[in-house]
């Protein structure tokens, strides 16, 4: 910012009713009709050349005063730039705060540190910066997003030779983007849950919410409010002590990791394998765990580590643990009790 030069005369009025009569910076700005800012920066000027009195002393002329105020640039104080990337990588965890790094930053450099106040306003401007629109930030351990992959993987039957799809699921921590991937044959309400129970036992932990797509195997009305979610699917949720949250209906900003995490894992793992025969679900699964060991265990481009490395240091020590118990797929059905008081279940009949 650059200095604005006064006239001698105002200088010293500066300096005489400051010091003589003693008037606050504003008050000294309304009497001189200049601004407060231009008071605090000469004030502070007298004080780093020793001046705290009124009369001056001798030594100070018109002509010092003018050397040592209006022709010298004050030397601009130097800040020790923070690196952003490396402290949004620290606020992952719950228990991290931007004032306890502030307050490590000041001791690492007590000769140049931003305020408390100016270090947030910075923080800030560097994310919005990051991205047209605002950044997520997602806390170690909370967050699962769950979706499955457009492309689907071909089986042969080796015996008739008929050939089936199956449906990928994917699933991926939203603090440290380590992603699980499985492939069953359909997107079935039984196949969508254990897909789900697989997941949590491959992270060792249960996260504090799951984030799926309006899937109809999880949501039975897809709402932008209040989407109600499919008592099995529910079921599960308490059997884990988790909590269900589906992402809002043509909001894809809402579960970005997990379209970020299906992409990856249609480019790398399913790509792949698109020259290999499959003549099982076992087989392919197989090799889908093989290839996630690599995608996990790669170096991240724009985060230090790998995948696997930042779970191991963000998401895994906060996990929920998992249940003692398995969980069993049980279907919850309503169904309508005929004129005959029978109930029909999968073309079976109960009496009630």
């Amino acid at each position: 910012m650059a200095t604005v030069h006064i006239s001698m005369r105002k200088l010293k009025e500066i300096l005489r009713l400051k010091y003589g009569c003693l008037l606050s910076h504003r008050q000294i700005a309304k009497s001189l009709s200049i601004s407060a800012s231009i008071v605090s920066t000469y004030s502070a000027r007298a004080a780093s050349l020793g001046i705290a009195s009124w009369p001056l002393n001798d030594e100070w002329n018109d002509e010092s005063l003018q050397r040592a105020f209006l022709k010298s640039k004050p030397r601009p104080k130097q800040f020790a730039i923070p690196d952003w990337a490396v402290l949004q990588q620290e606020l992952r965890p719950k228990t991290m705060t931007l004032l306890l790094l502030w307050q490590e930053y000041v001791e690492r450099h007590p000769e140049g540190a931003y305020s408390y106040n100016h270090f947030c306003r910075q923080y800030k401007t560097w994310l919005k910066c990051q991205k047209p629109s605002m950044r997520q930030n997602h806390k170690a351990g909370e967050k699962l997003f769950v979706d499955y992959c457009g492309p689907t993987m071909n089986i042969t039957d080796p015996s008739t030779g008929e050939c089936r799809t199956a449906q990928v699921f994917v699933a991926v921590m939203g603090a440290s983007n380590y992603t699980y991937a499985e492939a069953t044959f359909t997107q079935g309400l039984e196949n969508w849950v254990m897909s789900h129970s697989r997941c949590f036992e491959f992270l060792g932990g249960v996260p504090e919410l799951i984030i799926p797509d309006n899937l109809k195997s999880g949501v039975t009305r897809a709402c932008r409010y209040e989407p109600d979610l499919n008592p099995t699917y529910q079921q599960l949720a308490a059997h884990y002590n988790t909590v269900i949250v589906p992402a809002r209906p043509y909001k894809p900003k809402d579960k970005s990791k997990a379209e970020v995490g299906v992409q990856i894992v249609e480019r790398w793992i399913m790509v792949r394998l698109r020259h290999e025969p499959f003549f099982s679900l076992r087989q392919l699964n197989t090799r889908i765990a093989e290839l996630l060991i690599d995608l996990n265990t790669r170096q991240m481009k724009k985060k230090p580590g790998s995948r696997l490395s930042q779970f191991e240091l963000l998401d895994k020590p906060v996990l929920k643990p998992l249940p003692d118990k398995a969980y069993i797929f049980t279907q919850i059905k309503q169904v309508k009790v005929h004129i005959d008081y029978h109930i029909e279940v999968e073309k079976h009949y109960y009496s009630v």
